[in-house]
């Protein structure tokens, strides 16, 4: 791929704004020399400013996602694109997210370029567990766990049972859910199904990969051992 092409699909300008950039010798390699138009330089050698490129096509990152962000770029308010670099809005392929939390929870956040990969992490057939971290505005009764775990329990407007889930109770009002499919607003809907409300969630893993220390509002890139992570429990 010509450097311009390159530069610009990974948001670093249009292609003119791109050509200006080579002209002014902002683009080097690792050693000082400037750039041109045509060059052949591998991507990881390439410095724009003097700072290494943004990750090449197929990247995908995990963020810590804070509450009071919304993961669509057609909501009104902070989005979590907010908490990226402004280019990486520019992207070509286009950066997604991978799946979507709610501007009231927090948590694990993938996004991606990669379309394969989005479809095979949010595939019903792949299952990849969710696990979420609930605390609860009343007391759990007992029986909730048996009734996510059984496969049956129906949503309201919905036509088709839930997958089982297992649930795990900390305390009276604090519980960790796993699931394996991922319907709107899932975790809060089951509770308010049997009586309950969700005050706080948090996705704490996808798959094998947790948060790890991730501060809010953090991210960073995977690698090949972490994306296998997110499928180590198909």
């Amino acid at each position: 791929m010509r450097l311009v092409k390159l530069l610009a699909n990974l948001g670093y300008g249009s292609r003119k704004e791109v050509q200006t950039a080579i002209r002014h010798g902002w683009v080097t390699d690792k050693e000082g020399n400037r750039l041109k138009a045509d060059s052949k330089t591998p991507h990881e050698d390439i410095l724009f400013d003097d700072e290494p490129l943004d990750p090449a096509q197929g990247v995908v990152l995990l963020m810590h996602k804070p509450l009071g962000y919304t993961c669509s770029l057609k909501d009104q308010g902070r989005l979590v694109y907010d908490l990226l670099p402004d280019r990486f809005r520019m992207r070509k392929p286009v950066l997604s997210t991978i799946g979507r939390l709610d501007k009231e929870t927090s948590g694990a956040l993938l996004f991606t370029d990669d379309g394969t990969f989005l479809h095979r992490v949010i595939s019903p057939k792949s299952e990849v567990p969710k696990v979420y971290e609930v605390t609860l505005d009343r007391p759990l009764k007992g029986d909730e766990g048996a009734l996510f775990a059984s496969g049956e329990m129906m949503l309201e407007s919905e036509v088709k049972p839930l997958k089982p889930a297992e649930l795990e109770v900390l305390d009276d009002t604090h519980a960790r859910l796993i699931l394996h499919e991922g319907r709107y607003h899932q975790v809060r809907r089951m509770f308010a199904a049997v009586g309950n409300h969700v005050n706080e969630l948090q996705r704490s893993r996808i798959g094998g990969l947790g948060l790890d220390g991730l501060e809010e509002g953090g991210w960073r890139v995977l690698s090949e051992d972490d994306k296998a992570l997110i499928f180590a429990g198909e």
